[in-house]
């Protein structure tokens, strides 16, 4: 069986949200880590998915070494529960 190790997702999805993907997953029992990515950042959403187990928020532009660095916490269940915003 597959595995999927690491999930990157916009928090906006052409037939959804990502948000609506981790709480489907999570129906599923499916506890696999997710990295969101955000053009429009919202404090509250952040906090939510946070909660629900999203291991980094991050919003758009963002440095790549970032992203780098969330997915590296992922892979190894650190879960840095990082947020960004570049200016």
């Amino acid at each position: 069986m597959a595995e999927t190790s690491c999930l990157i997702s916009d928090v906006q999805l052409p037939d959804g949200s990502g948000v609506e993907l981790q709480s489907r997953l999570a129906d599923l029992g499916l506890t696999i880590p997710i990295i969101f990515i955000t053009a429009y950042p919202n404090e509250a959403l952040r906090a939510r998915v946070i909660e629900a187990g999203a291991v980094c928020f991050l919003h758009k532009p963002f440095d790549g070494q970032l992203l780098i660095q969330c997915i590296d916490d992922a892979l190894s269940g650190r879960g840095g529960k990082i947020t960004a915003e570049q200016t």
